[in-house]
């Protein structure tokens, strides 16, 4: 995918940015993804179980996050976890996104400076 296709993707939306996030720094069941969105968004994103798995399954079609496998651990029925990991195209996307953000925040900073917020 290009740079000019992975812009086209931009702006992400924060369940999308926040999922994407959480998987950078390794792969994690669902349950773990809506935990850790929690905490990154500073408790503003709690995803609902039909929010979390519509994302999931959008981003595995998309080709952003791929299935990593199982988790050892089962979840409470006994089912084993599938757990999911960041593909480098959705690296790419989040790390677009990312550049994005800080651009917005550059130029936001820019025209604040000395004014009372």
């Amino acid at each position: 995918m290009s740079s000019k296709d992975i812009q086209a993707n931009l702006p992400l939306t924060e369940t999308t940015f926040f999922i994407l996030l959480s998987l950078a720094s390794s792969q994690k069941h669902g349950y773990a993804i809506a935990k850790d969105v929690e905490t990154l968004s500073d408790h503003h994103v709690a995803l609902s179980t039909s929010t979390l798995y519509t994302a999931l399954k959008r981003l595995l079609e998309d080709g952003w996050i791929a299935r990593a496998g199982e988790d050892p651990e089962p979840d409470e029925t006994g089912r084993p976890r599938k757990t999911y990991a960041l593909t480098d195209l959705g690296r790419r996307i989040l790390e677009a996104e990312a550049l994005r953000l800080q651009s917005l925040v550059r130029a936001a900073n820019s025209r604040l400076v000395g004014e009372q917020i």
